[in-house]
């Protein structure tokens, strides 16, 4: 049964986030919120985690897409090939935000993203994530809670979110309701920003 977890979004609770980097050292599943959609995520270093989140979203590890979370730009040169001046500009105009920026990947990605040639970095702009990633000392992966409602599309009601994952994820984080719209995706990986997703975000 999952455990539900309330931090404030503006002050959260020091404890309470440092249960939840315990929860992800062990190798659990967590819910959390961003500055758009709730989100699942679980330690990036962590093999089996990232098989039971592929898993949960019915998908072999080796096809998934999951994006890694940072809580600033300093973890870019861990999973990226050297980025010039002009995206590295456009980074940082725009992040922490609403942004998932598509980058080339270098060869010391952890294991279980192995072998891709792109990778998507987010640093959102909301102080759960951020303090998650900084109190567990490296990014998480993670990948967007999606609704079966094709109306809805995301949920935003963690009550509800806690619900329906109940028995799939060891804890959830609820700190009020969440939006319903995604990260905007940007390809910088030519060097110039490629949409290839429309959502939050509007480009600085």
């Amino acid at each position: 049964m999952a455990k539900i977890l309330r931090i404030h979004p503006d002050n959260p609770q020091e404890n309470l986030i440092l249960e939840v980097v315990n929860t992800l050292k062990k190798g659990g599943l967590i819910i959390y919120p961003s500055d758009t959609i709730y989100a699942l995520g679980c330690d990036i270093n962590n093999l089996k985690a990232m098989e039971k989140l592929a898993q949960l979203k019915k998908i072999k590890l080796e096809k998934a897409q999951f994006s890694i979370i940072c809580n600033d730009l300093s973890h870019l040169s861990h999973f990226t090939r050297p980025i010039d001046t002009s995206v590295f500009r456009i980074l940082k105009n725009n992040v922490p935000g609403p942004f998932t920026f598509i980058l080339e990947a270098n060869k010391s990605l952890p294991l279980a993203y192995k072998g891709k040639k792109t990778i998507g970095i987010r640093v959102p702009q909301h102080s759960i994530p951020q303090l998650i990633v900084e109190k567990l000392g490296h990014p998480i992966a993670s990948t967007s809670i999606r609704d079966e409602d094709e109306i809805l599309e995301y949920s935003t009601d963690p009550e509800l979110i806690a619900e329906k994952y109940d028995h799939l994820v060891d804890l959830v984080i609820d700190s009020g309701y969440g939006d319903n719209m995604a990260s905007t995706i940007v390809d910088l990986t030519s060097g110039e920003p490629e949409i290839l997703r429309e959502g939050k975000g509007q480009l600085a």
